[in-house]
């Protein structure tokens, strides 16, 4: 029996800033012409109006986007008081108005905080999320609007500053994976007795992944890729010996010894650094591996 073909084609990690009006699936299709594999995914979804970072596994590394779809992310953005939309951004159509002119940006600053920490946020019905095996974005565009149940995420950072429009305020978010940034603007609106609705929304990290490493679409090829190893970098790493390397390329189970900082995932790389396997939490005293990533022609 002949052995299984070895996939050839490149692996890593493509940071892009993507532009508006492009979808995140639009740029996944486009990157694969640029790279010479279909093997390309992305670690979560910006919309087709919102421009920033966006994350392309590419290779073994799709099978590692659930480690970065994890991480928090960073936002800039402008809340515009006094409209509310369908959609909760500028994309939609006007569902209402307030007059809010008489708000001082001493009330915003003050209400702020309810917006920070954990909270319960309703995802929007423009969005991904599914229910009963239905994107709420499929229903919306059918005209069905219902109930969402409330979704506990973490705003790590919430922070505003006035502009020369009183009615338009910038802001920077921090937040858990999962954040709807355009319902925390409709809900600071509510909070201040009216209403509003998100625009010019760009994603400027996800974890330590910024804009300063991002690559223009146009411009992405296999010289773009960060290594696996790179790409996980924002987890803890293990290094093992030549003889645990052999076990972990097997997929045994590891005793957690002082090299296993924190509880996981583990980054298992060897001794010159390439990633081997993702590691979790297993029975007390040990890790298992999650993916298995072995390295392929030295890398």
């Amino acid at each position: 029996m002949s052995a299984k073909k070895r996939d050839n084609g490149p692996d890593g990690l493509v940071i892009v800033d993507k532009d508006a009006g492009w979808t995140s699936h639009d740029v996944v299709a486009k990157s694969r012409g640029l790279l010479g594999t279909r093997k390309v995914g992305h670690s979560g979804t910006l919309d087709p109006d919102a421009t920033g970072v966006l994350l392309l596994g590419v290779g073994r590394v799709t099978r590692l986007l659930k480690y970065l779809t994890a991480l928090p992310k960073t936002y800039t953005c402008e809340i515009v008081l006094g409209t509310e939309t369908s959609t909760l951004d500028a994309a939609g159509d006007v569902t209402a108005t307030h007059d809010m002119s008489a708000l001082t940006f001493a009330q915003v600053e003050a209400v702020v905080p309810q917006l920070t920490g954990d909270i319960m946020q309703i995802p929007p019905m423009v969005s991904a999320v599914k229910v009963d095996g239905k994107r709420l974005h499929q229903l919306a565009r059918e005209g069905i609007e219902i109930e969402r149940a409330p979704r506990l995420v973490t705003i790590h950072r919430f922070t505003v500053a006035p502009t020369s429009d009183p009615l338009v305020l910038t802001a920077e978010v921090e937040c858990s994976s999962g954040t709807y940034v355009r319902t925390l603007a409709a809900d600071l609106g509510h909070l201040l007795g009216g209403g509003a609705h998100l625009r010019e929304l760009r994603r400027t990290a996800i974890g330590s992944f910024t804009l300063a490493e991002a690559n223009a679409l146009e411009t992405v090829s296999p010289d773009s890729l960060l290594t696996p190893a790179e790409a996980m970098r924002d987890n803890p790493v293990v290094m093992v010996t030549d003889a645990e390397r052999i076990d972990v390329g097997h997929g045994k189970v590891l005793t957690i010894d002082e090299r296993f900082v924190g509880d996981g995932p583990w980054a298992v790389v060897d001794s010159e650094g390439r990633l081997l396997a993702m590691y979790i939490a297993h029975r007390v005293g040990t890790a298992k591996p999650d993916v298995v990533v072995a390295p392929v022609d030295g890398r």
